[in-house]
């Protein structure tokens, strides 16, 4: 077998290949031997009918597209592998010649991985963001801990913002009622914005047992298109009031919400917890950066294919996260008022740039000659077996190998990106420099 490779468009090529006519015979003999049991020739029982009298009797075309079905994919592959080519598609496939005693030669015209020129990568410059975990941030955190666990308790007064109630509703347009406007026994907090803008803010000052008619507008994109823009009224009553009632801030509030028993342990570790997250994001933003900023500096002729591939894969993983709220594609679609090939392409851009950061960071990789050590993927098989629970020799035994290259792949993402940061010039943020002279004239003052 051999191959001649023609760029005929950026990414694209021509392969055009040719296999010798042994190989060809062989490949004709097993489509025979396929074919057979299923051809009925006069004076031979089913299936037995020599090769030559099914080819006398139909041609020997009967077994053109069995043979080429069990010689192409393998003839491809090699001449994929022999001339360095990086198929991210299938490729167009025309038969040239073809028969018993010749040559069978075709083409495959293919789109390829594309050349990726790098910009500059190592030294970027790049400000760490910082967010200090001030005495502010710790007491929301722990007021959100109180509102967690708060209790609702009835009042004697009117609607005030916070407050859960009960309500009985309906809706019309122009005096019709509409579809879906009308509940009864409906809780909601006043402040939650959960339902059509102004309409909980019409609801304060009422007391319980009294009816309003509160007056909205749908908004201009709301997902019924029948009611998007239109003015509504909903006719309103108030069942009950519940205001929430939070508990106190002491030792006995720490230990329902935590394991420690006095609330300065509680804020101790509150603050320990939000520094930990803190640091967690300020060091992923900082990588982000970095990795946006590469992938900026890169130049690539990026494939339509390889976006649309990416399309599919996110349009997957979504229908797979609303499957775990028991949500159907179709009934999402018809939520947001949206068709696929709408979200398809609200999902371009976000491909793109998913596509461009891989093949910078793949190239990068190649450049800096970035490689996974036998100890390193030792490591992450330990990590994973003791995430699942697993002896570690019974995970690695259960790894297929496209489960390796995959987890593979991971570690070299990531390292590369840790690459890009070990190499470029950060500088701290002022709020970090300037919670790090707090600390330190704190300590200083606690030595005095």
């Amino acid at each position: 077998m051999n191959a001649t490779v023609e760029n005929t468009n950026p990414n694209e090529v021509k392969l055009t290949i040719t296999v010798g006519p042994d190989k060809f015979e062989e490949a004709m003999e097993k489509a025979y031997r396929k074919v057979r049991p299923q051809v009925s020739i006069p004076g031979f029982r089913r299936g037995k009918a020599p090769r030559k009298v099914i080819e006398n009797y139909y041609s020997e075309a009967v077994f053109y597209e069995d043979a080429m079905d069990i010689l192409l994919p393998e003839a491809y592959d090699k001449a994929v592998e022999e001339n360095n080519l990086f198929p991210v598609d299938r490729p167009q496939v025309e038969i040239v010649d073809v028969g018993t005693g010749k040559d069978f030669v075709f083409t495959a015209t293919v789109t390829v991985k594309p050349d990726v020129t790098l910009g500059e990568y190592k030294g970027l410059k790049a400000q760490r963001p910082s967010y200090p975990v001030t005495d502010e941030v710790v007491d929301g955190d722990i007021n959100a801990a109180r509102n967690r666990v708060a209790r609702w308790v009835d009042v004697e007064r009117a609607v005030e913002t916070g407050d859960r109630i009960m309500l009985d509703y309906s809706g019309s347009v122009d005096g019709e009622v509409f579809e879906g406007g009308t509940a009864q026994n409906q809780s909601l907090e006043i402040g939650s914005g959960r339902f059509i803008p102004g309409f909980e803010e019409q609801l304060v000052g009422v007391n319980a047992g009294e009816e309003k008619d509160v007056t909205v507008t749908f908004p201009e994109e709301y997902h019924a298109l029948e009611l998007a823009g239109k003015e509504a009224v909903f006719h309103v009553k108030v069942l009950e009031i519940k205001a929430k009632e939070l508990p106190e801030l002491d030792d006995e509030f720490a230990k329902d919400v935590s394991e420690f028993d006095t609330l300065d342990e509680f804020r101790a570790d509150t603050r320990a917890r939000l520094e930990k997250t803190n640091q967690e994001q300020e060091d992923n933003e900082l990588r982000d950066t970095l990795v946006s900023t590469a992938v900026e500096n890169a130049t690539i002729d990026l494939p339509a294919c390889m976006v649309e591939q990416q399309i599919d894969r996110m349009m997957q993983e979504f229908q797979y996260q609303l499957g775990f709220q028991g949500i159907k594609m179709e009934d999402y679609v018809k939520m947001t008022g949206m068709d696929f090939s709408q979200m398809r392409e609200q999902s371009k851009e976000e491909a793109e740039k998913r596509v461009r950061t891989s093949l910078v960071l793949e190239k990068i990789q190649k450049e800096e000659n970035i490689e996974i050590s036998e100890d390193e993927w030792k490591a992450e098989v330990e990590r994973m077996a003791g995430q699942r629970n697993k002896p570690v020799e019974e995970f690695e035994a259960s790894l297929q190998d496209a489960d390796k290259e995959y987890y593979r792949g991971n570690m070299l993402m990531k390292k590369t990106v840790e690459f890009l940061v070990d190499n470029a010039k950060v500088s701290a943020a002022k709020a970090k420099k300037a919670a790090k002279a707090a600390k330190t004239a704190q300590n200083e003052e606690e030595e005095k």
